[in-house]
């Protein structure tokens, strides 16, 4: 049996230059971190009593012959393109629902990939993890989907990420002081607006704009410098929150489905009740909202979201992780180096 846990995320700045058509001519960056949410896989192999042949439980249980066969399409695709034939039984779980732009696809794609090179005896470093997974999500399954989701959720932490133009990447820790995390920590609140979206969708529309949005994007990349120097500074926080509301302003103009009119409406609700700043998370749409908030103002701004969901998170910076290993008749835990 082997188990992964693999973190989700949350992305401040830079979103958008992480799609193949922008930074393939320009470079991107971004600035995000992991959060302690998780997506967990569970795999072994089938024995082989059963009259089917691999057993896939999530939302549905698959009860199948052949790869093929699967309707999960990561799934499916990552054990066609690893060319696993054995039956296998994957149980699949999460802290938070998907499709809600904490970057819960690619955590899924990552863990699965951890967890059956495990299942083979394989140890594969948190760069090939996010290099594949890239792959799987924008080769074998046609995703249109940027490159930033998979690094963090393999490698974990809050990062700044710079991708080239051949599409090679550099992932960076953030120097920041305990002290001022905590701080930032403090003035974020995470709100569930209630609705998931298929990312691929929405982000089809942004990815055929990006060549009429250069300018848009070219300010969306500087924010990020910008919201860097502010962290690893003595500059006021507050400052951070001004740098979201900016990013917010750029990112939905990008395209006509990243802020539905009840999505405006929450976050003009909570500007008003005191918030500084936000963005809603992923490709837009729906899904989670980042508010940034004085803590003086938290309990005004909750009131103001009418009985949404807020939910509390701390970051983390483990990134996927083989939380238990046991093949060959042996027990023991590892963890992805």
């Amino acid at each position: 049996m082997i188990i992964t846990r693999t973190p989700l995320r949350i992305s401040f700045f830079g979103g958008g230059t992480d799609y193949p058509p922008w930074f393939r001519e320009n470079g991107g960056a971004v600035l995000a971190t992991t959060i302690d949410k998780y997506t967990y896989l569970h795999c072994r192999y089938l024995p082989p009593f059963f009259d089917f042949k691999s057993r896939i439980v999530w939302s549905r249980i698959e009860q199948i012959q052949k790869p093929a066969e699967i309707a999960h399409p990561a799934i499916r695709g990552v054990l066609e393109w690893l060319k696993i034939d054995d039956g296998v039984e994957i149980h699949h779980h999460g802290d938070l629902p998907a499709r809600t732009g904490l970057g819960s696809s690619s955590s899924f794609t990552v863990g699965l990939l951890h967890a059956l090179y495990a299942l083979r005896g394989q140890l594969v470093s948190k760069r090939d993890l996010a290099e594949q997974a890239i792959y799987v999500e924008q080769q074998v399954l046609q995703e249109n989907v940027g490159v930033q989701d998979q690094i963090q959720a393999a490698f974990g932490g809050f990062n700044r990420v710079d991708i080239h133009t051949d599409g090679s990447f550099q992932v960076a820790p953030l120097v920041v002081r305990p002290a001022r995390l905590d701080e930032l920590q403090s003035h974020l609140l995470l709100v569930y607006t209630g609705l998931s979206r298929h990312a691929s969708e929405i982000a089809a529309e942004q990815v055929s704009s990006i060549p009429d949005k250069s300018s848009e994007l070219r300010a969306m990349r500087a924010l990020v410098d910008e919201a860097q120097a502010v962290l690893c500074s003595r500059q006021p926080l507050l400052e951070f929150g001004r740098l979201l509301h900016e990013s917010w302003e750029l990112k939905r103009t990008l395209s006509s489905k990243i802020a539905p009119a009840f999505v405006g409406e929450i976050y003009e609700g909570a500007r008003k009740a005191g918030a500084l700043g936000g963005k809603l998370l992923g490709a837009g749409g729906g899904g989670f909202m980042l508010l940034f908030v004085e803590p003086t103002q938290r309990k005004t701004v909750i009131e103001s979201l009418k009985g949404l969901l807020t939910v509390p998170f701390r970051f983390e910076r483990s990134g996927t992780q083989l939380v238990l290993y046991e093949a060959g008749g042996h027990n023991g835990e590892h963890s992805a180096g």
